[in-house]
């Protein structure tokens, strides 16, 4: 495909403050720009950093490497851990094509896109998010391994009204990315029509950008991570009203841990019954302790060994047929 020059691309009003390009001519560093007819858009398998309908000018970035996809897959990994912990699915689309469809119409590609409430919200179609007739995702990642996305791409969210953007710079650096551009995360929320940055998350309450920056990069999950992705989760579950229990999953992990606890404490009863009573007492003990999934009354159990003095009194007592132990 021959190579063209790029148009100038109005990409909405700007206002003092915001950390989104200047320029009415957005710029897309590590892409190259090339002639793409629109009816040739929809059959051309070049990963598209945006397409303007105006000038049928598409920017094809450079292939993508493990370094760049890392990120966005570690983040679909991360937001189903607190997807678990709140209870409530959340949604991640991928690079799925943003479509602008009011004025000439326009495309962005997006390194990963997350609904917070798949549930309840108008989700994308079969080819594309577009914008007036679908939600905006919660959190929008970027991935600059390569690019820089502050000379172009984020002044195209900002006008496209997108609320939150991850700009993530990974901590392995691709030998062509400038050096001006340091290791990190950056949060954009938008307010009043502008991008301010943000050292926490507005989707995710809590995770703050350092957090979600070492979580992105680490070779696998620490013990700090997964408590940050806990706490998060909890967060949403406090505001939300759902928890842990209404995961299938952690609901069942959480009742075998539960059973577990029980079945240990029997055994526990059993040993204390039988150094101090009899192995028969022990037995008959434990065959009364099998029907109680309560650890509250097994607990009292465990009192009324220490207080009963023959191992009949005690067999009465956890069978209900002696007197209460006050």
């Amino acid at each position: 495909m021959a190579t063209t020059k790029t148009s100038k691309t109005a990409t909405g009003p700007r206002q003092p403050g915001t950390e989104a390009a200047r320029s009415s001519a957005p710029e897309f560093p590590g892409c190259t720009p090339v002639h793409l007819p629109a009816d040739e858009l929809d059959r051309s398998d070049q990963r598209l950093e945006y397409w303007d309908g105006a000038t049928e000018t598409a920017w094809i970035c450079e292939p993508t490497s493990p370094y760049h996809e890392r990120p966005s897959g570690r983040l679909t990994r991360l937001t189903e851990r607190i997807a678990a912990v709140r209870g409530a699915p959340i949604e991640s689309y991928g690079s799925m094509d943003l479509r602008q469809h009011d004025g000439p119409r326009s495309i962005m590609q997006a390194d990963e896109s997350v609904y917070l409430h798949p549930g309840s919200a108008r989700l994308p179609g079969p080819s594309a998010m577009v914008i007036g007739v679908d939600d905006y995702p919660d959190v929008v990642l970027e991935v600059d391994h390569t690019t820089d996305v502050r000379r172009g791409k984020l002044a195209l969210y900002e006008s496209w009204g997108f609320p939150e953007v991850w700009v993530e710079v990974p901590d392995e650096a691709a030998p062509s990315r400038p050096r001006s551009r340091r290791p990190g995360l950056t949060i954009h929320l938008l307010e009043a029509g502008a991008y301010r940055t943000a050292p926490e998350s507005r989707a995710f309450p809590g995770w703050t950008a350092e957090e979600i920056h070492e979580a992105l990069n680490e070779p696998a999950l620490s013990a700090q991570t997964s408590a940050v992705l806990e706490r998060v989760g909890t967060a949403l579950g406090e505001r939300e009203g759902t928890g842990p229990d209404y995961d299938p999953l952690l609901r069942s992990q959480r009742r075998r841990g539960y059973e577990r606890g029980l079945e240990e404490e029997r055994a526990l009863l059993r040993r204390q019954a039988a150094r101090k009573f009899d192995h028969d007492t022990a037995q008959r003990l434990a065959a009364l302790l099998e029907q109680t999934a309560d650890a509250d009354r097994l607990a009292q159990a465990g009192v009324w060994i220490i207080e009963c003095e023959s191992g009949a009194e005690l067999l009465d007592r956890v069978s209900g047929k002696g007197r209460p132990p006050y």
